[in-house]
């Protein structure tokens, strides 16, 4: 299983997309049955904040998934957990513009300058753009390998912000937070150790395998 037909992989990848679009239809559901609980604006906000942070999350753990078990196709899925991830934390920044705010750009700006938690994850969102923007084959071609990898390691601050957000977001019981914390730190550690350096980039490549200076990184 270390090399699949592209055709499979595409079916992967329809799956994929189909399980990504569950918490989706899930709110959707849940709103229009008017099962969204007494705050329905906060169970929107969990619902696509906790899916952003898996899915991110889920971009990290393709490399070592990867080496663990030599599936090289892995690495051709991890553009669609990527967008995903981007959908969802686009998803989670909407819900509290509108819900929280109302698009009110002074009580916006406010938040901004006086909550951490909001603050450190508008610029979790704001990093995710360049990453979601370049995440195509074409866009690593035109920057460089070298250059796209540099840039696509953000994906560790991304994680980092992400992470804080959702710690200072916690008030009482900070048992989950900390519990993505302590994911990130272990992924981090398998990051820096020895021979654990990879062409690949944590973010977004894969549909044709990621071409760094003209070779297959998958």
């Amino acid at each position: 299983m270390k090399q699949l037909s592209t055709t499979t992989v595409q079916r992967l990848r329809m799956l994929l997309s189909m399980g990504c679009l569950v918490p989706l239809a899930y709110l959707i559901g849940a709103a229009l049955a008017g099962e969204l609980g007494a705050d329905p604006a906060a169970a929107v906000s969990h619902v696509t904040g906790i899916w952003a942070l898996n899915l991110l999350f889920g971009t990290l753990l393709v490399t070592p998934l990867r080496k663990a078990t030599g599936w090289c196709w892995l690495v051709r899925l991890r553009r669609t957990v990527a967008l995903f991830c981007f959908f969802y934390a686009g998803l989670h920044l909407l819900s509290y513009l509108a819900f929280d705010q109302s698009f009110d750009g002074a009580g916006i700006l406010k938040d901004l300058t006086t909550r951490p938690f909001i603050a450190v994850g508008f610029c979790s969102f704001v990093l995710m753009i360049p990453l979601a923007a370049t995440s195509t084959d074409r866009m690593a071609q035109r920057l460089g390998g070298r250059h796209w990898r540099h840039l696509h390691r953000l994906v560790y601050v991304v994680a980092a912000a992400s992470v804080f957000h959702y710690l200072w977001l916690v008030k009482r019981d900070i048992t989950v937070p900390a519990g993505y914390a302590l994911v990130l730190c272990l992924l981090l550690y398998a990051r820096m150790m020895p021979g654990a350096r990879s062409r690949s980039a944590p973010w977004g490549k894969g549909d044709t395998a990621a071409t760094v200076r003209g070779k297959r990184v998958s």
